[in-house]
C-alpha cells in the first residue's frame, strides 16, 4: 500500500497560522505537511536588507515556531538559495506537492518560477494560493483589459468583488515524526543574530499572538470609529498599527477587513487603506518595470538633485522644519512613521530637495519594519508625482501649514524633537514655525524649494509652471 501523501507548505510571507489559506488547502488534500521556511540569501543580503525587518522576522519565526509545536508539527528552518533548497527537500520527504502563498514582487515570480520548474522535472506539482491580498489581481479585472491606474474605479470593482471566508486555525497538523523529532532550529543565529537600528523598547512584539492583540484592540478601539477624521493627525494614536502584522502575514488582511467590519465613515475609510495596499500590489504585478523606474515616464527625465548634505539632513532629521524633522527622528527610533508624516517628508525630499525619490523609498526600506516593495514604492512615486494616480506635481506640500494642520498642539514635534519642548514663546502650534537662532536653519525656503520644484517638473513635463501659483497644502 502506499504511503501518506506528504506536503511541503513553504511559509514566506504569511508567518502565521489563523486564516492561512494554504495551510488549510495542504490539510485539506494531503495526510501530511511538512511546515518549511527558507532564509533567502538574496533577500537578508540584498537591495531591501533592513536590521529592524530581519530583528522582526527573527522574532515572527519563533511565533511560528511555538504555535505549530503546539499543534503537534515543527517548522523545518534551513539558509540557502530557495530554488535549490525547496526541490531538494521535496524529493528527501517525500512530498508530491509543494504548496505556497502567492507572492506578487518581481522577485518572487522569477524565485517561484524557478523552484515550479525545478520540481515539475522531479514530477512534484507547484501550488500558489491566495493569502497576501484581499483580493487577487485577478479578482479586480479593468473592463477594458490591462490594470487600474486610477484608485477610485479600480476601489469601487474591489468592493464589489466576492470576499473569500476565513479559515479556522487548526487544531492539530500531522507531520513526519522524524520532522517534529528535530530540535527547532533558531531562527536569529540563521538570520545573522540581527540587532535593529531601532530602539528595541519601541518595537512591537513580533508575534501572531501579539498581532491579534493588536487587532482585537484596533476592532473595538473609538479610534476606528473615528477613523475618517483622526487619521491624518500625528498627535494622536489614531492608526491601527498593524502595518508590520501585514506586512509579514502575522494577520491576513481579509481577517482585518472583516474584524473591523461596519458602516461608519471610520470603517469605510480603513477599508479604503486595505484597498490601496491591494491596489500598490496589484500594479507592481502587472507593471513590475515600476520596482525601479516612474510610472509616468516623462518624469525620469527630472533632473534629481544629487546634494549629498542635503540628503542626509533629510536622513537624520536636521532640515530645520519642525515637522519633517520629527518624522524623520520617529523612523530612526521605532522603524515606522505615521502616513501622513511620510507624505510630508516625501513631498519635502522629493520637491523641496530636488531629491529622486528613489533615494526616499531605499532610505524607507532600509529602517521600515512594514517596509513592502509594492506599497512603499506606490507612497513614494505618488509623492514624487511621478506614479499612478499621484499627488499632481504642481501641489507641493508646506511643511509649516502641515504640521499646524495635523499637530495643531505641537504634542508631536515636542515628543521627537526635544530641544523644541519647553522653549518660551513657542506654545502649541508656534512650534512649527521657531524664530531664527531657536532652532535649525531651514535647509531650503519653502518659496524657494516650491518654485525650483514647480520649474523643474514644467520643464521635464512640457507644461506651465503658474498653474499652482495661489495654492497651498
Amino acid at each position: 500500500m502506499p504511503g501518506p501523501s506528504t506536503a511541503i507548505l513553504w511559509f514566506r510571507r504569511d508567518l502565521r497560522v489563523h486564516d492561512h489559506p494554504a495551510l488549510a488547502y495542504a490539510l485539506a488534500n494531503f495526510d501530511q505537511v511538512v511546515p518549511l521556511f527558507v532564509v533567502d540569501n538574496r533577500l537578508v543580503h540584498g537591495r531591501w536588507r533592513s536590521p529592524n525587518r530581519l530583528w522582526f522576522l527573527a522574532g515572527a519565526l519563533r511565533s511560528l515556531q511555538h504555535e505549530l509545536r503546539e499543534r503537534d508539527s515543527a517548522l523545518t528552518v534551513v539558509r540557502g538559495d530557495p530554488t535549490a533548497l525547496v526541490p531538494r527537500l521535496a524529493r528527501e520527504t517525500g512530498a508530491t506537492a509543494v504548496i505556497m502563498t502567492r507572492d506578487l514582487t518581481p522577485y518572487g515570480r522569477w524565485r517561484d518560477v524557478s523552484v515550479s520548474l525545478s520540481l515539475s522535472a522531479s514530477g512534484i506539482r507547484h501550488v500558489a494560493g491566495r493569502g497576501l491580498l484581499v483580493h487577487e489581481p485577478e479578482e479586480v479585472p479593468r473592463p477594458a483589459g490591462g490594470p487600474f491606474t486610477v484608485f477610485s474605479p479600480f476601489h469601487r470593482r474591489w468592493l464589489a468583488a466576492p470576499m473569500r471566508a476565513i479559515e479556522p486555525a487548526p487544531s492539530t497538523i500531522a507531520t513526519p515524526p522524524e520532522v517534529t523529532a528535530a530540535p527547532d532550529v533558531g531562527p536569529g543565529e540563521l538570520l545573522g543574530d540581527p540587532v535593529p537600528t531601532a530602539d528595541r523598547a519601541l518595537l512591537p512584539d513580533p508575534s501572531e499572538a501579539a498581532a491579534r492583540r493588536r487587532l482585537d484592540r484596533w476592532a473595538g478601539s473609538e479610534a476606528l470609529l473615528d477613523y475618517a477624521a483622526g487619521r491624518d493627525r500625528l498627535d494622536l494614536e489614531g492608526t491601527s498599527r498593524l502595518s508590520q502584522d501585514l506586512r509579514f502575514g502575522l494577520l491576513s488582511p481579509v481577517d482585518v477587513l472583516v474584524r473591523t467590519g461596519g458602516d461608519g465613515s471610520g470603517h469605510r475609510r480603513f477599508h479604503s487603506e486595505l484597498a490601496w495596499r491591494d491596489f500598490y500590489a496589484h500594479l507592481l504585478w502587472h507593471l513590475p518595470r515600476v520596482a525601479r523606474e516612474s510610472f509616468r515616464a516623462e518624469l525620469d527625465g527630472v533632473a534629481w538633485s544629487t546634494d549629498a548634505g542635503a540628503i542626509e539632513s533629510w536622513r537624520t532629521g536636521r532640515t530645520g522644519y519642525p515637522v519633517v524633522d520629527a518624522a524623520m527622528r520617529q523612523l530612526l527610533a521605532t522603524g515606522w512613521m505615521h502616513n501622513r508624516a511620510r507624505m510630508i517628508v516625501a513631498s519635502f525630499l522629493t520637491k523641496h530637495l530636488g531629491v529622486d525619490w528613489r533615494v526616499g523609498e531605499a532610505h524607507f526600506m532600509a529602517h521600515l519594519l512594514d517596509g513592502d516593495p509594492a506599497s512603499n514604492n506606490g507612497g513614494w512615486q505618488w509623492a514624487a508625482s511621478t506614479g499612478t494616480d499621484p499627488q499632481p506635481w504642481f501641489r507641493i506640500f508646506n511643511p509649516t501649514l502641515q504640521g499646524r494642520r495635523h499637530d495643531p498642539d505641537g504634542a508631536y514635534v515636542r515628543r521627537w524633537v526635544p530641544e523644541l519642548a519647553g522653549v518660551p514663546g513657542l506654545d502649541g502650534a508656534d512650534v512649527h514655525e521657531p524664530p531664527p537662532g531657536v532652532y535649525l536653519d531651514r535647509i531650503v525656503p519653502h518659496a524657494d524649494g516650491r518654485s525650483r520644484a514647480l520649474a523643474e517638473y514644467a520643464r521635464a513635463t512640457g507644461m506651465p509652471d503658474s498653474r499652482d501659483s495661489r495654492r497651498r497644502c
